[in-house]
């Protein structure tokens, strides 16, 4: 942002601090993005939103309502639909259901839904969706006239058109998505999922074909079909040529991975966040209902710390620490989207679809018993694995390394645990050898996650490589004819060897046998000691 921008921008500065709303597909998912630093959730019910996926039962509903408004955050149900004639009959219903549930607002999308709830239940505050594509301020102003209190602007607004939204609009709240997958089309309006599935975008049960894999095929005017095969795959070119320009010629390539051509890689304005904030946006909102625990845990500790770091210092605020964090999640890439205006050609990923990331979810705290830590297994762990707590309200780690599993129900011991039907495993607050076991517990609530280090194949390395480098290319901190970015931090995938006399990775993880009891690591002990949590030597 320029100077004169932010001079220009000053007035917006003094409103409220930004809200930081995240996504709540379960009970547990929602108390999970609460512990970790949300303001906010968002959840729907099934039949009356876009994520008919939703496993929220009422009753479920109303304790995580419960749950939120001890806590002193909000919590907002979606009725995002656009709604048909069969719908309109529940209508009623969603209203005696709000009504008992007592949520803070309601995400709303059709005209006809919001004039209804105005009407018929005028105490409830009414949020526009994103789907309803508010994309200019007359848009918004228009909405704000009607009654809404917020707008959720389409994601492909630009930056410097909600800058003139903001100056235009100054008397409704704004929210953007900062994070989170993207559609291929116009913010959910699609028709591909209905034609190849007959499951309807705009119905909340989109079957994202867009990320399918489709197969190149040939056919001759004689409606005989030419076989590609390995053999002959190389003897032809195939080629899109559109009617105005016939001598631009897109080329359709496929590997043995199949055709990705409308993949759309994830959204991520971390590294624009300090604009966000700095020009008033009221809400920054997180994709991903249908996410884990972990995601819900890393995405919010890390807006959570890069939006309070903000407040604090932005005159020295980067985004490097903060990214560094989301890129252990698994993600298709990540893109800023429509921040400048439009897509770039980076935007898309059109060789795969597939997630990767360096880290995967360990596991989940799911209470305490005494002094042993209950933990549930969400991958497979072995001998020697390392896992990485992530403490709530702080960007810091806590590293334990376990060399055996008991069981928490059963008390046997063995080498190797997997996930399935809710494994757990006790963990003797003893191990953690670094930490004040008088403090461990609150350092460690229940739902607090852990993850371990994903061991990549070379192939996935190299697409998550390719990953790092798209966005730093849309970021201009490299050019397109670099080959290889440098990965950092929690980037970094490793091969540290786990077992065996020479073990000891350097992380300093609590629990690391080698380290704690081997005479060449007494100097790398007392430097440990004088560091904060999650430092490496």
């Amino acid at each position: 942002m320029s100077h004169t921008e932010i001079t220009r921008l000053k007035g917006h500065a003094k409103r409220p601090r930004a809200e930081l709303l995240m996504p709540a597909g379960s009970l547990s998912k929602l108390k999970t993005a609460i512990l970790y630093g949300a303001d906010a959730v968002y959840a729907g019910t099934p039949d009356l939103s876009l994520r008919t996926q939703s496993s929220f039962s009422l009753d479920e509903l109303l304790d995580g309502v419960r749950f939120v408004h001890s806590r002193g955050k909000r919590i907002y149900l979606t009725l995002n639909l656009f709604t048909h004639n069969k719908d309109v009959e529940k209508l009623p219903e969603f209203v005696e259901t709000v009504r008992k549930v007592h949520p803070d607002g309601v995400i709303v999308s059709d005209p006809g839904v919001f004039h209804y709830l105005r009407e018929h239940a005028p105490e409830i505050e009414l949020h526009v969706s994103t789907q309803a594509n508010a994309c200019s301020w007359l848009t918004v102003e228009s909405w704000r006239k009607q009654g809404a209190s917020l707008c959720v602007l389409a994601r492909e607004v630009s930056f410097a058109e909600l800058v003139e939204i903001r100056e235009k609009c100054p008397d409704i709240k704004l929210e953007a998505f900062v994070h989170g997958a993207m559609c291929m089309t116009y913010s959910g309006r699609c028709l591909l999922s209905n034609f190849l599935a007959e499951r309807g975008a705009n119905q909340g049960n989109c079957a994202q074909s867009c990320r399918w894999n489709y197969k190149v095929l040939a056919r001759r005017k004689d409606g005989s079909e030419v076989e590609i095969t390995p053999d002959n795959k190389d003897d032809f070119d195939f080629y899109l040529e559109e009617q105005f320009r016939p001598d631009d010629l897109m080329k359709i390539e496929e590997d043995e991975r199949g055709s990705y051509i409308m993949n759309a890689k994830d959204l991520c304005l971390m590294p624009k966040l300090d604009e966000y904030l700095g020009l008033g946006i009221d809400s920054l909102k997180i994709e991903g209902r249908n996410k884990s625990e972990y995601y819900a845990a890393i995405t919010a500790r890390a807006y959570r710390q890069a939006m309070d770091d903000w407040y604090d210092d932005p005159a020295s605020w980067t985004p490097e620490p903060y990214l560094q964090e989301l890129y252990t999640l698994q993600s298709r890439g990540y893109s800023l989207g429509f921040h400048e205006g439009r897509l770039s050609n980076i935007a898309h990923n059109y060789d795969r679809t597939e997630t990767v990331g360096g880290w995967l979810y360990g596991g989940m705290i799911t209470g305490w018993d005494g002094d042993d830590m209950i933990f549930m297994v969400r991958n497979p762990l072995r001998a020697g694995t390392v896992l990485e707590f992530l403490p709530p309200g702080s960007i810091d780690i806590i590293r334990l390394r376990l060399y055996e599993f008991t069981n928490a129900e059963t008390g046997e011991i063995t080498d190797k645990v997997s996930p399935g039907q809710d494994r757990q495993i006790r963990i003797p607050a003893a191990d953690f050898h670094l930490e004040d076991l008088s403090v461990l517990k609150q350092i460690l609530p229940p739902q607090s996650v852990a993850r371990i280090e994903a061991k990549l194949s070379e192939d996935r390395q190299n697409l998550l490589r390719s990953n790092l480098i798209s966005l730093d290319m849309e970021r201009g901190l490299r050019d397109s004819d670099e080959q290889r970015p440098t990965l950092k931090g929690r980037a970094h995938v490793g091969k540290a060897p786990t077992l065996g006399l020479e073990s000891c990775c350097g992380l300093g993880c609590n629990g690391c046998v080698m380290f704690w009891h081997d005479d060449k690591y007494a100097e790398a002990r007392k430097k440990l000691a004088a560091r904060k949590i999650g430092e490496k030597l």
